[in-house]
Order: C-alpha cells, then sequence, then structure tokens
C-alpha cells in the first residue's frame, strides 16, 4: 500500500511540476535565420515525449522524440518577414512571439568588439538617440567561463532601440545598421564577446592541446583576473551554447592580446575558424577587422602587432570565405579603444554585402598586395582591389626596403597608375619590400573607394621578435 502511494505521489508531482523548456537563444523577440531549416531545441521533464512544433508563417507541424528528456526537430524557415509565433506543444505548452526571420550573425573577439557606445564611441549620444530599428535585434551572452562545454547560457533577445542600442557591441550594431538598410530585412547579432582575451580562450581545449604548437604558444599567455586565459574557456561557456543556432556568419575583433605569442597567431586564427565552422557544421562567411596601430611599447620598431596583422591578412588570403575590414587609418595611437567604430561596421558590412549577399558595385576591400618585380633597382608593386591608387597626403610614408641582407630601410614610393614603385639610394638591389610593418605605423595608401591598403610583407624570412 505504501509502495502503490507512493507511486501515486510521483506521479502527481511529475503533473504538477513536469517543464518543457527551451536555451535563452530561443525566446521571444528572436531572430531565425531565413530560408534555412532552423533547429528548435530543448529539453523536458517528460523524458520520452512527443514535442510538436509550429511555426506561424506555414502553420506546418513538426515533431521530435525526447530521448532522456532532450529533443530537437528541424522547422524550415521562409523569406525574410515577421513577426510571428513559434509554439511549442507536449505536455505544457511555449509560445514565444515577435519572432523576425531574417540574417543571424554573431560579434565576437575582444574588447574593441565588445566595446559599446557607453564605453567610447564618435558622435555617442547621436548614434544613440536615432538607434530605433525594431527589427533589428540584440542577444547579449554574458561574460562566463568553463572548463566545460555548457549547453546554455544566459540572455534574451531585444530590439534595437536608443535604450539597448547603447549597451550593446557597437561594431555589431554598426554592421547589423548596414546590412538592415542596403537589404531591408530583419537582422539578428548575437554579441558573445570579453575584452582581454586571447584567441586560445575562443577555441575548445580538446582541440588546442591535440596541436603541440598552439599547446606551447597558448602557455605564454598571462594569467590575469579579470578574462580567462585558458584555451576553451570561453569557448565553452560563450559559443557552444549556440552552436545548434543557424546564423548567416560571423564577424570578430580580435588579436591585441596575442602579441604574446604572435608568431603563432599565423596558426592559431585560421584554427579558430576552421574549428567553429565544423562545430557548427556550416562553411559560414567569417570576417573580420585587422587590430589597428596603437603605441604599445614606445618603440617605433616594435612588430608583435604587426606579425598578428600579417597573420591575419594570410588568414583572409588562405582561409576560403573569409574578409578582412582594414583599421589602419582609424586608430589611435594613444588609445587601444579607437572610436570610430561606425566605419570598422560599415566596412565588415561592405565585406558581407559583396562577397555574401552579392550586392552588386560595392567596393569591399583596400588595395592589397598582390605581387612585386624589380625593375632597375626599384621594386614595382601590384595589388587587387587597386582601382584609382590614391594617397593622403603629400607622399606615400611606411614603405621599407632590404636587399639580401635582409637589413630593411625606409624607402620612398610614388604611385604609378595602379602600382607602386619603391626605392631607396641606399639599397642598390633591392629584394624585398615591408609596408606598415611595425605596431603604429600610420600608412597612408588608398584606393578610389577610399578603403585603406593593408600593411603587408612581400619576403617570407623569418621574423625575430624579442
Amino acid at each position: 500500500m505504501k509502495k502503490l502511494l507512493f507511486l501515486i505521489f510521483v506521479l502527481l508531482a511529475n503533473a504538477s511540476f513536469g517543464k518543457i523548456w527551451t536555451p535563452t537563444i530561443l525566446s521571444d523577440n528572436m531572430v531565425l535565420q531565413q530560408q534555412s531549416e532552423a533547429t528548435i531545441w530543448g529539453w523536458t521533464t517528460a523524458t520520452s515525449e512527443t514535442i510538436t512544433i509550429i511555426g506561424s508563417w506555414s502553420n506546418v507541424e513538426v515533431t521530435a522524440k525526447a530521448h532522456q528528456g532532450v529533443w530537437s526537430a528541424q522547422l524550415p524557415t521562409p523569406v525574410a518577414g515577421g513577426p510571428y509565433t513559434l509554439t511549442i506543444k507536449g505536455h505544457e505548452e511555449l509560445v514565444f512571439s515577435n519572432v523576425m526571420i531574417g540574417e543571424v550573425w554573431i560579434a565576437s573577439g575582444q574588447s574593441n568588439m565588445q566595446w559599446t557606445p557607453n564605453m567610447g564611441l564618435d558622435n555617442a549620444q547621436e548614434e544613440i538617440n536615432k538607434a530605433n530599428y525594431p527589427n533589428i535585434r540584440f542577444f547579449q551572452v554574458p561574460q562566463r567561463k568553463s572548463t566545460t562545454p555548457q549547453d546554455d547560457t544566459p540572455g534574451e533577445w531585444f530590439s534595437c532601440s536608443p535604450e539597448t542600442m547603447q549597451n550593446f557591441s557597437s561594431v555589431a550594431y554598426f554592421f547589423g545598421r548596414k546590412l538592415h538598410k542596403n537589404m531591408s530585412v530583419p537582422i539578428g547579432l548575437i554579441s558573445s564577446n570579453w575584452g582581454g582575451t586571447p584567441v586560445e580562450v575562443w577555441i575548445p581545449e580538446e582541440r588546442i592541446a591535440a596541436d603541440k604548437e598552439l599547446s606551447e604558444a597558448a602557455k605564454l599567455i598571462s594569467e590575469y583576473e579579470w578574462w580567462p586565459h585558458l584555451p576553451g574557456t570561453a569557448y565553452n561557456a560563450m559559443i557552444h551554447p549556440l552552436l545548434k543556432f543557424n546564423i548567416a556568419g560571423a564577424i570578430w575583433y580580435q588579436g591585441e592580446s596575442n602579441r604574446a605569442n604572435s608568431k603563432s597567431y599565423y596558426r592559431s586564427f585560421p584554427f579558430l575558424i576552421e574549428s567553429w565552422r565544423d562545430l557548427w557544421k556550416n562553411d559560414f562567411p567569417f570576417y573580420f577587422a585587422q587590430i589597428a596601430p596603437f603605441d604599445y611599447d614606445k618603440d617605433k620598431k616594435d612588430i608583435k602587432a604587426a606579425v598578428v596583422r600579417d597573420a591575419q591578412l594570410q588568414t583572409m588570403l588562405t582561409v576560403p570565405n573569409t574578409g578582412m575590414a582594414v583599421t589602419n587609418d582609424i586608430g589611435n595611437l594613444k588609445d587601444i579603444h579607437p572610436t570610430n567604430k561606425q566605419e570598422v561596421g560599415r566596412r565588415l558590412a561592405l565585406w558581407a554585402l559583396a562577397k555574401t549577399y552579392g550586392v552588386k558595385d560595392v567596393p569591399y576591400s583596400g588595395p592589397v598586395y598582390e605581387k612585386m618585380e624589380v625593375k632597375k633597382g626599384k621594386i614595382i608593386l601590384t595589388f587587387d582591389h587597386a582601382d584609382g591608387l590614391t594617397m593622403n597626403g603629400k607622399a606615400l610614408t611606411e614603405f621599407q626596403i632590404a636587399g639580401t641582407d635582409k637589413k630593411f630601410v625606409d624607402a620612398k614610393a610614388k604611385i604609378k597608375g595602379n602600382k607602386v614603385e619603391v626605392y631607396t639610394k641606399e639599397v642598390k638591389k633591392p629584394v624585398a619590400v615591408r609596408f606598415a610593418f611595425y605596431d603604429k605605423a600610420l600608412p597612408n595608401l588608398y584606393n578610389a573607394a577610399g578603403l585603406p591598403a593593408s600593411a603587408f610583407r612581400t619576403d617570407d624570412w623569418e621574423i625575430n621578435i624579442d
């Protein structure tokens, strides 16, 4: 009799306290990726029940059989539009309202991606006041670390308003605003970033551990109490919970904190992109900002940040479906957080508009070094994206040239059509050129679209960093 009463009590308790729930990324005000198979997933206390999912855009039902309380289903989404509702039915019913269908991007990195209008932005109050875009939606992932992958993260979706925009990533906002204005579709922005973090904390720890070179390089990162430094700890808490959520692509602004192991960034940065694409099972576009000039060590010839920039350039040139927004003309040597975030976001959006969305006649890149040839003691440089080469000022700056002794000296440079001619009397037989290849270089080479040339080097010599 006691056993029967206990069983009845358990059944009644389950009936009274049973629950269906989803991760916080699935909630009111969210944006689902258009024309995709959106993953809708969650948990239930009725461990093997059937869950029915309905999007009001089609009213087609899809079902998922829970296994040990976990359920997941693929829900087709239409072209951009809304607002809609999303209904989830089992032993109870969840209804998410004000759901939009559009383009979803994740924005990640360290402090220059984290920086909000309230932290420092050109014309901040004016930008805040006019940030009324109800069909741009924000989801802020809180800064947390974990030694194990997490299934969920705190957070909720908000419509863009002056109140919400002022505490959201400026770069992500201006990127999303540009897409929204040009494409007239809802935009979902997921901000997951943490100032001071090296790239290693955003890569799964087991992937770093399996690579001897990256494991050793990770040991060079200093430990700070304000942000994580161990491989995978930000990924576990701030990226892993998002892996099932469909995205159009990612934007990234990070690299300053990898000056301590800058040479390894040639491997670790592409490794990050590869790992995220593997985990999302999607070779999505990945666009990033090249880090800006800054006076780190009061040493003109310090090149640790320049090496990071070069690694970023090489990543763009070798990893498919990537793009780089150059920022060497909008930095601030006295402020590692330059406040012209409008232009960073716009330049990232140009890549997305041109390369992801196929918008015609959108210039999206500044000049990118392609090849060189030596003629009569001068090096002639050829560039991609070189239509209408121009300069800001009376003479080109930040070019250096070297002979076979591998010693670089300052050189003169002139624009010759869509090429640049570099020379100096000090080097009679030049073999290599470097451009803006130190931490606080302020170059002035542009194309007709007003987009600056990336720093580069023509050599592949071993880089010596003290």
